[in-house]
C-alpha cells in the first residue's frame, strides 16, 4: 500500500493510501476507453476528372454520400491533366454539380477553389439539429 497524492491543488491536499500500480493502471484504462470513444474527425478526399461519365459521377457521388452519413468531412477534387486546365469552368461546374447533388447531406464548408492543377472545396456533413423537419404539409 502506498501514501497517493489524489488532489494536490486541492485545500487541503487530499491523499488516500491504496495500491499506486493498481491505481495507475485503471487511470490508464479510462482514458484508452475515453479515447475509443470520442469520435476523430477525418478528412476523406474523392478526385473527379472533367470528362467522368455518368455512371462514374453517380458511384463517387454515392460513396460521399457514405462519407458524409458517417461524419467525415469530405474534400472534393478536379485534376486537370495537360491541356484541360484551359477548361477550368467545366470543373467548377462538376462541383456545383456534386454540392447540388449532395446539398441534403451536406453544405459547402469551402468554396471551389483552384490550385495548380487541380480544384477543389470541402463539404461538411449537416449536423442533425441544422436539417429541416420533413412530414409537415406546406398547403395548408
Amino acid at each position: 500500500m502506498d501514501l497517493v497524492l489524489v488532489a494536490p491543488e486541492a485545500n487541503p491536499p487530499v491523499a488516500k493510501i491504496m495500491n499506486f500500480g493498481k491505481y495507475k493502471y485503471e487511470k490508464e484504462k479510462r482514458q484508452r476507453e475515453a479515447k475509443k470513444k470520442s469520435k476523430q474527425n477525418q478528412m476523406k478526399e474523392m478526385k473527379f476528372r472533367i470528362r467522368i461519365d455518368t455512371h462514374d459521377y453517380e458511384t463517387k457521388c454515392n460513396r460521399i454520400r457514405t462519407f458524409l452519413e458517417k461524419g467525415s468531412k469530405v474534400r472534393v477534387v478536379i485534376m486537370f491533366r495537360g491541356r484541360e486546365i484551359v477548361f477550368a469552368d467545366k470543373g467548377k461546374e462538376i462541383l456545383d454539380r456534386v454540392a447540388s447533388d449532395l446539398s441534403e447531406l451536406s453544405e459547402v464548408d469551402r468554396k471551389p477553389k483552384l490550385e495548380g492543377r487541380d480544384m477543389w472545396m470541402i463539404l461538411r456533413p449537416v449536423s442533425k439539429k441544422d436539417k429541416p423537419k420533413q412530414g409537415g404539409n406546406d398547403n395548408e
